[in-house]
């Protein structure tokens, strides 16, 4: 079994009408990628193509007997046929349209999941995979995910490979849930296999809102307080302060250097932001390449008090999937590269394809040396990992790291992100504080008295 994630293709039928090379009539649906590979295909066969149909979307309009109006979609080769359907069915009163504009938006990360999660329950009822997909695709109301069920419903009782089928649904599921329910079709658990991809898909969403809560939201929120107080010490400050200096009056210290300090901002503000903003925008670039990642995702287990804990996160998704995937693989080089990949880190994934996986393949290294010269987990991964391949029960170890781990983190990072919160408001309440002390102080000057 081979491992590889291909770039997104969409499929669509076709239906021929020619003759073979003989002169008999001819009428077939094929299955390709585009109007083009069709051709090809049926050239190839020696048809000779009278009309080539793609089935489409087609919006249909009825007026019932009792003057209800019904409206829908539905697939279709040619809107005649569809519209002649309808009326052998009884309803004279048909529209047929096709859909000129047809945008299918990514359904939501929380259908896909409950997709999975309901399949996982109906699968450990006994029910027949056709039946359920069935009933979700009736049940679903997102259109892109329901119109993706029914597709995969169709191409499975065609016989396809259902890893076949589910990679080329990559953009609707993503990569890796596209691959897991894609092994899950020829394994002998899926149920289990649907259970695994319906945690890993949770642990990863929980992982995004713990960066989100740990790191981007505290960054956002500061960076937005240092504006708001830039734009009141070089616009809203000034305008008050510059009538006192106007008049003559005395200023006082810190009203006196506020102003200095506005003063020299709108003088200097282009040249000091450019500093600050280049470097970043630089850094961010970067990040977005393969050598960039791979420091990012480095630097950011080395985090102080946050590292640990977004290292111990990625190795427990990569354990999560290597227990899920794990019996159903036929060897562990397929299992730790689906793994790495999975873990959302791309140092850690390096580690394990780079170095432990050659390791395995030229020299013979068992798994746990070979994951040890990786560098890239913990002492307690290695420790239960040794125990788990010494008593001859791999699975169960890791199994046991993903657990142990998920435990940890979810209760370590509640704290963390709560300091962080706490943190944030002492910063906002001591800068408020500041500013009101400042503006303060100009309330404090009056004219000199005549005489005085």
């Amino acid at each position: 079994m081979k491992l590889k994630f291909v770039p997104e293709v969409e499929i669509k039928d076709f239906r021929v009408t020619g003759k073979n090379n003989q002169g008999m009539p001819v009428q077939a649906v094929i299955t390709v990628k585009d109007k083009k590979e069709a051709k090809d295909l049926l050239q190839k066969r020696g048809i000779i193509i009278e009309k080539l149909e793609q089935k489409r979307e087609f919006n249909y309009y009825i007026v019932l007997p009792n003057k209800k109006k019904i409206s829908g979609k539905k697939m279709a080769f040619n809107a005649q046929e569809l519209k002649d359907a309808f009326i052998k069915h009884g309803y004279n009163k048909v529209r047929v349209e096709a859909v000129l504009i047809d945008i299918k938006l990514k359904p939501p990360v929380q259908s896909i999941l409950q997709f999975i999660n309901l399949s996982s329950f109906m699968l450990q009822e006994k029910m027949a995979y056709d039946k359920i997909l069935e009933i979700l695709a009736d049940e679903e109301d997102n259109p892109t995910l329901r119109s993706t069920l029914k597709s995969i419903q169709s191409e499975l009782k065609k016989g396809r490979e259902g890893e076949d089928v589910f990679k080329q649904y990559e953009d609707v599921f993503g990569k890796f849930p596209a691959y897991m329910l894609g092994l899950a079709t020829k394994s002998g658990n899926m149920a289990e296999v649907y259970e695994a991809t319906a945690k890993f898909m949770e642990r990863e969403l929980e992982y995004k809102k713990n960066l989100k809560s740990a790191l981007m939201t505290p960054a956002f929120t500061v960076l937005a307080m240092i504006l708001a107080v830039l734009y009141y010490v070089i616009s809203v400050f000034p305008a008050t302060a510059n009538l006192f200096v106007r008049f003559g009056l005395d200023i006082p210290p810190m009203t006196r250097y506020t102003l200095m300090l506005s003063d020299y901002l709108q003088v200097n503000w282009w040249w000091m932001l450019s500093i600050i903003v280049m470097p970043i925008l630089v850094i961010f670039l970067w990040f977005k390449t393969e050598k960039g990642s791979y420091y990012r995702d480095k630097w950011m287990l080395n985090i102080p008090i946050l590292g640990p804990l977004f290292h111990k996160t990625s190795i427990e998704i990569f354990f999560r999937v290597f227990a899920a995937i794990y019996s159903g693989a036929e060897n562990n080089i397929e299992t730790l590269k689906a793994s790495a990949e999975a873990c959302k880190n791309n140092y850690i994934e390096k580690g394990v394809k780079e170095i432990a996986i050659p390791m395995m393949l030229k020299d013979g290294a068992s798994l746990v040396p070979a994951l040890a010269a990786s560098k890239v987990f913990n002492r307690t991964t290695l420790n239960r990992l040794k125990t788990g391949a010494e008593t001859g029960n791999v699975l169960a170890s890791a199994s046991q790291i993903a657990k142990f781990f998920e435990q940890e983190t979810t209760y370590k990072m509640n704290n963390v992100i709560l300091n962080i919160q706490n943190l944030i408001g002492a910063f906002i309440g001591i800068v408020i504080t500041l500013l009101t002390v400042v503006s303060s102080e100009i309330a404090m000057v009056s004219p000199k008295t005549p005489g005085m």
